[in-house]
């Protein structure tokens, strides 16, 4: 049986933070739940590009009797997406012993830290709406969601040629997702049936005109009197999030990381000794970075 030391409770410490972490940051994620996650669990620094390739489009050929077939050139191409964002949240522990005896004192300190990182990468998937040009956007500013909004948006997608068995989701506001709750056909249990009956009691709207809906408090706003909100209905490969991993630090510096990986999410911890305050100091970090890959997979709907 390995003896206990120093270095491996260390270790032991760091590792259970990395635990509680991860998956702390996924469930605090509503946006960065949904996209395109290319990620794989290799180094990068601040500034790499990562190409991520797009599937070309084909034609079909008729093949009359006696033809021979046309081979196609088709270029594949790639969405480059730059690891432009290095974003992470630190704290003190004072009393390490404390969290050891107690892990839910660890928790308490954590969650704050998580949650931070969680809006920020939400704010900037969500912040990439105005890049989706190729559809017309639809809404009004300061007026709200109708059915005949959302039927457009599901229509928009379809003539783009969004595959039919892909899920389409529909981001939006608190304002925008209270609209939709009112909406009578949809928030009725006669015109609506067990649909509308969650929508009155439990509060969800679950699905509507073939989108999944989620509410975001990162949705953004933009300009004054009125507010324009910016929801946002798409196809998970309209917008991708790239995660790679950072380096640990140099032996023997003082420092100890971690790396915790989880659905396609990965993020450092490193926990080091801070002699002016007499704690350990736990920095929890992500770099990633994120773009438009399909500019005709999503849609503005303002309201």
């Amino acid at each position: 049986m390995p003896s206990i030391t120093s270095a491996n409770v260390a270790n032991a410490i760091v590792k259970l933070v990395a635990a509680d972490a991860l998956p702390a940051l996924v469930g605090n994620l509503v946006m960065g739940n949904l996209v395109n996650r290319d990620y794989e669990p290799t180094l990068a620094q601040a500034g790499d590009t990562v190409n991520v390739p797009i599937a070309p489009q084909l034609v079909a050929n008729n093949l009359a009797e006696g033809e021979t077939v046309r081979p196609q050139n088709p270029s594949l191409t790639n969405a480059q997406i730059v690891l432009n964002t290095h974003v992470e949240a630190t704290f003190q522990i004072p009393d390490i012993t404390k969290v050891l005896a107690v892990p839910d004192l660890l928790r308490v300190y954590m969650q704050p830290a998580v949650a931070a990182i969680a809006e920020r990468i939400e704010s900037d998937l969500l912040g990439l709406y105005a890049g989706f040009t190729a559809n017309t956007p639809l809404g009004t500013a300061g007026t709200p969601i109708t059915e005949a909004v959302l039927d457009q948006a599901e229509t928009a997608l379809f003539q783009a040629k969004v595959p039919s068995n892909r899920p389409k989701f529909l981001i939006v506001d608190s304002n925008t997702y209270s609209q939709m709750r009112q909406i009578p056909r949809f928030s009725e249990f006669q015109t609506a049936g067990e649909a509308g009956l969650r929508s009155i009691v439990d509060g969800t709207i679950g699905k509507i005109k073939d989108f999944y809906v989620f509410r975001s408090q990162y949705v953004p706003t933009t300009g004054s009197s009125p507010l324009a909100t910016h929801n946002l209905a798409f196809e998970r490969d309209a917008i991708g999030l790239v995660v790679r991993r950072l380096p640990q630090p140099l032996p023997g510096t003082g420092a100890i990381a971690e790396y915790a990986e989880l659905g396609n999410f990965g993020m450092r911890v490193t926990m080091s000794y801070q002699p002016n305050t007499l704690s350990q100091q736990f920095t929890v970090d992500v770099l990633y970075g994120c773009a438009v890959l399909r500019n005709n997979h999503a849609v503005q709907i303002n309201s």
